[in-house]
């Protein structure tokens, strides 16, 4: 038996795609997966020091993992006109890019993909980094003018009475005509091309089992969805666990590289990343 370390956020969507595996819906050989459950950011941080076998990692994180992790062409959270959102205390100003410069903003990670979207769209503003599920009181507190908005917060923010300025998603959108690609799963170069591509049909199979089993993979997510009822974390889940997770085809591929590259020749990422999916 062969054990393989795959870890991912402790949020609905992900529990909903690994669903299949952590209650042994699909068939894995000789193959045990251990999950390991912690906040992107954190994954991005022991991904870069190799700690694990299969991760989700921010898309912004894999360029400086694209020497020892490939992406694995399913498991994308990809946001197609919606993503990240850029909240507040006030209502949206006539010119929001303008607004923020210089502005304290909290941000889930320096390694998340919606700290390098938002950097894209205004590169003058003083990040404070701030755990996601905490950024939501940050900005209603006033302990920042602002605060970036990942995973259920994005569906959350209206009924603490905070207002939108950007939708990162969006915005992305209306620059490149591209989904935004939030976050991948990543598995080690040094698994072997055997190994890696048992794993990647493992994790296919393990999300198109949970979209033709909605609602038990639903059941198993609700676990994982804080504050949402189960129409919302449905609705949620609806928004990152799609077509695109099942494989990012040529348009998120295309997304991904694209992303990459805005960041490298804005100085935000160091070089130009090669990006390598697994076949």
């Amino acid at each position: 038996m062969r054990t393989i370390t795959l870890a991912h956020s402790p949020d609905s969507d992900d529990a909903f795609m690994f669903y299949a595996l952590a209650a042994g819906k699909v068939p894995t050989g000789e193959r045990h997966y251990e999950h390991e459950l912690q906040d992107i950011e954190t994954l991005n941080q022991r991904a870069m020091r190799g700690e694990l076998d299969v991760t989700a990692v921010s898309i912004h994180a894999y360029a400086y993992l694209a020497e020892s992790y490939a992406l694995l062409p399913h498991g994308a959270s990809i946001g197609d006109r919606y993503g990240p959102r850029l909240v507040a205390t006030e209502p949206p100003p006539a010119d929001p890019r303008e607004a923020i410069r210089g502005k304290r903003i909290a941000i889930p990670g320096r390694l998340t993909t919606a700290a390098l979207a938002l950097q894209l769209y205004q590169p003058d503003f003083e990040p404070e980094i701030v755990p996601f599920d905490e950024i939501e009181g940050a900005v209603s507190s006033g302990a920042v003018d602002a605060g970036l908005l990942i995973h259920e917060g994005q569906l959350t923010y209206q009924r603490d009475g905070l207002h939108l300025w950007v939708d990162m998603g969006e915005w992305w959108h209306q620059e490149t005509g591209l989904p935004l690609p939030l976050g991948g799963n990543a598995v080690r170069r040094d698994l072997g091309e055997e190994l890696i591509g048992a794993i990647s049909r493992d994790l296919r199979a393990s999300i198109v089992y949970g979209l033709e089993h909605r609602e038990e993979a639903l059941d198993h997510a609700m676990q994982y969805a804080g504050d949402l009822d189960r129409e919302m974390a449905d609705e949620f889940v609806g928004m990152y666990v799609n077509d695109y997770t099942v494989d990012y085809g040529e348009t998120g591929r295309r997304a991904v590289r694209l992303l990459l590259e805005r960041g490298a020749d804005a100085g935000l990422i160091p070089n130009r990343v090669p990006v390598t999916f697994v076949d």
